[in-house]
Parts: structure tokens; C-alpha cells; sequence
């Protein structure tokens, strides 16, 4: 492709508040940073113990600005209430390892337990914490709801089905993925224990359809479960290192996976195959920014809102977006020691954590889709692979239809 690269702007850096000294009880890694659904509210564990609930966008620090006023340089940000809401400052006495906000409420949620249907008709964030307990808060007040116990070690991160069911999955260091239905009363919300796994899990994924569950731990495969049964479709075999990454396309028909081995996969999850593989290979002298950059492992995965770009942080103080038709990246920033990267629901930027406890936020390229991807997007919301191959329509609309062309 004949497209140079373009660095994503800085438009954007949090620190934390408090100084950055060694504590036996805390870490300040940045492990996880996410939006909420319709990407009001960002979360940001920031170290210390503490994650951070802002209200979204940031107040002082407009993420439209021209471009000029912004190169080259990050921007201090005071954030304030925006709508009557304010900032909240968590303290979940454990290092937190995992953030998801649930998706949000769905309408005419019956009121129970005198907390306004707590997990029911509130917005909440589930914090994965480093003994194995699960925190869950309600956003609007910052008020700790109840505490979910099960995981033997780190919950390193957590997923919510995107349907508003509230049914929640993690994933441990103790080797297992644990489902939880947060609407259920009492303290026994526990749906069912996922084992397999040989290794620290890292990862876990739902797919927007709501079907199925990724998992990455400490393997060179993947596991892919149903989310219907709560049983094994698959693992995904192809990678030559440690899977510590992966995310579902926002149609479900895409699933990609990250590892050490520099590589990211994108497969088809519904058949298993390998469609593309991206490798962060050494970048052409002009765009090396520092004089020992190198190829190093992969930390983050995550899809555009639309579908047809990637976000990967890796060890190499690169944040790289690629066109997946392409199959190569076209935006490149410098950044050190990234651990996560996340993109806003909305698109336009992506919000990404570092091992010092800072969060940053890029910007990213707009994307205005095809009428032709929009079509597919729409029809492989509810069509399977399978099901499109099964249509009596041309070879051609089929390939494309099912990713194999773009």
C-alpha cells in the first residue's frame, strides 16, 4: 500500500495523583482502562489500590481541537462534573487488575434490595482485584455494592455480556473463567466454572451476539466456549507463544487474538480458520524513535467500533492502528511501556495504559464505512458463517460476506 503512516496525536495525559514510590501493598500500573457503553463515563486504575471514575469527555482538555494546537505535546487535564456528574475516586484496598462496565440498563428494571435494583437499573463497574475478590460499583454515586468470591488469585480481567442481562465473566490466575449473573438476589451468584486452561488466564471476550467467549491465558492457543452451554467449541491453534489478548468484531464474525510471539491472528470463530496474520516487524529508519526500538511481545488487542481497523500496544513503545484490508498499519505513536489500549464506543480516539500509572488518549482515525461493510455488518449480526454459505448467492458476495475479501 502506498499510504505513509500517520502519528495519532497525544491529545490527552492523566497521572496519578499520588507519588510514585515502592509499596509492598500497591503497584502503579495502569492494568486496565475502559468507557462505559455509551462512553459517558471512563474508568482508569490508575495504581495505588484506586481506579479513577471520570465523567466523559474531560473538561478542559476538548478532545476536537485543531490538530496544530495539539502535536507533539500531551495536555494537563482538569476534570470536572460534566451534567451534574463528578468525579469518583474508588478505593478497593487491592491492586485492580480488571475493569467492565455493565452494558447499560435496560428499560422498566424492577426496583429490589431499596439500592434502586442495584446491577439492575444503575450503571456499574466491576473491579478485578488482586486477591480473587470481584468489587462492584455503582457509577453515578461511587457507591460499593456488593462483593463477588470464588477465584483462588488475581482476577486479571472481566467482560459483560453486551445484552444487559448482567451476566458477567472473569478471568483468573487461578486457570479459570468464572460466569456470574448479577441479577440473581442473595450472595450466590455464581452461574458456572470454566477449566481448561493450564495457565494464568489474561483475557476474556464476549462477542456482541452474545454467543460465544474467548479466552487467552498463558498458551499458544485460545480457547473459544459457547455461551449458550458454557462448554468448549474449540481452541484456536496457530500462534508460536503466550495468547495474551483478544476481542470479537462488533458484527461477532471476527475474532482476533495477540501474543508474545509479535503476531496478531484474526480467524473466523465460527469455523476456526486463520484469515489474516498481522506481524509488528521492524519499522522503515524514518519512523524509528528511538535508537533501540525493537520487535518485542504484544500486550493489547482491540477493535475500531466499526470493524475495519485494530489498536495494539506491544513492547516496542509502539501504539499501532492497521487497516485490516490493508493488512498493515497505518498510524504509529511512541509510547512507553503500554499495557492496555481500549478504543472510545464512539471512535475517534483510544485510551490506552502504561506500566507508570498514566493514561493517555489518542486520536485516531475517523472512518466512515462503506455502504457495502455496513450491509455486511448489519446481515452478520444474525447470519453465521455457516448460514452465509449456505445462501444461493454468488461465490464472489459470499467471500466477502464472510471476511475473505474485503
Amino acid at each position: 500500500p502506498s499510504c505513509s503512516p500517520v502519528e495519532p496525536l497525544l491529545l490527552a495525559e492523566l497521572k496519578p495523583g499520588r507519588p510514585q514510590q515502592y509499596d509492598w501493598k500497591a503497584s502503579c500500573e495502569t492494568w486496565s482502562v475502559a468507557f462505559s457503553p455509551d462512553g459517558t463515563w471512563f474508568a482508569w486504575s490508575q495504581g495505588h489500590c484506586i481506579v479513577k471514575l471520570i465523567p466523559w469527555p474531560l473538561e478542559e482538555a476538548e478532545l476536537s481541537c485543531k490538530a496544530s494546537e495539539r502535536k507533539n505535546r500531551g495536555i494537563k487535564a482538569d476534570v470536572r462534573g460534566r451534567g451534574g456528574s463528578k468525579e469518583k475516586t474508588l478505593e478497593c484496598g487491592q491492586i485492580v487488575w480488571g475493569l467492565a462496565f455493565s452494558p447499560w440498563p435496560p428499560s422498566g428494571a424492577k426496583e429490589r434490595d431499596g439500592l434502586r435494583a442495584p446491577g439492575q437499573s444503575c450503571l456499574i463497574l466491576a473491579t478485578g482485584l488482586n486477591d480473587g475478590q470481584i468489587k462492584v460499583w455503582e457509577v453515578q454515586t461511587g457507591h460499593f455494592l456488593f462483593n463477588l468470591s470464588g477465584h483462588l488469585d488475581v482476577v486479571r480481567d472481566l467482560s459483560f455480556t453486551p445484552n444487559g442481562s448482567l451476566i458477567l465473566v472473569s478471568a483468573s490466575r487461578d486457570k479459570t473463567l468464572r460466569i456470574w449473573d448479577l441479577s440473581r438476589d442473595g450472595a450466590s451468584k455464581q452461574v458456572q466454572v470454566l477449566s481448561g486452561h493450564r495457565q494464568w488466564v489474561y483475557c476474556c471476550s464476549i462477542s456482541p451476539d452474545c454467543s460465544m467467549l474467548c479466552s487467552a491465558a498463558g498458551e499458544k492457543s485460545a480457547f473459544l466456549w459457547s455461551m449458550r452451554s458454557y462448554t468448549l467449541i474449540r481452541k484456536l491453534e496457530g500462534h508460536q507463544s503466550s495468547v495474551v489478548s483478544c476481542d470479537f468484531s462488533p458484527d461477532s464474525a471476527l475474532l482476533v487474538t495477540a501474543s508474545y510471539d509479535t503476531c496478531v491472528i484474526m480467524w473466523d470463530p465460527y469455523t476456526g480458520e486463520q484469515l489474516r496474520t498481522l506481524r509488528h516487524v521492524l519499522l522503515p529508519p524514518a519512523l524509528d524513535y528511538g535508537g533501540d526500538i525493537h520487535v518485542s511481545s504484544l500486550r493489547s488487542v482491540c477493535f475500531s467500533p466499526e470493524g475495519l481497523y485494530l489498536a495494539t500496544v506491544a513492547d516496542d513503545r509502539l501504539l499501532r492502528i492497521w487497516d485490516l484490508e490493508l493488512r498493515t498499519p497505518v498510524a504509529f505513536a511512541p509510547m512507553t511501556n503500554g499495557l492496555c489500549c481500549v478504543y472510545f464506543p464512539h471512535g475517534g480516539f483510544i485510551a490506552t495504559g502504561t506500566r507508570d500509572g498514566h493514561v493517555q488518549f489518542w486520536s485516531a482515525p475517523k472512518v466512515l464505512s462503506s455502504l457495502k461493510h455496513l450491509c455486511r455488518k448489519a446481515l452478520r449480526t444474525f447470519l453465521t458463517t455457516y448460514q452465509v454459505l449456505a445462501l444461493p448467492i454468488p461465490k464472489k458476495m459470499k467471500e466477502f460476506l464472510t471476511y475473505r475479501t474485503f
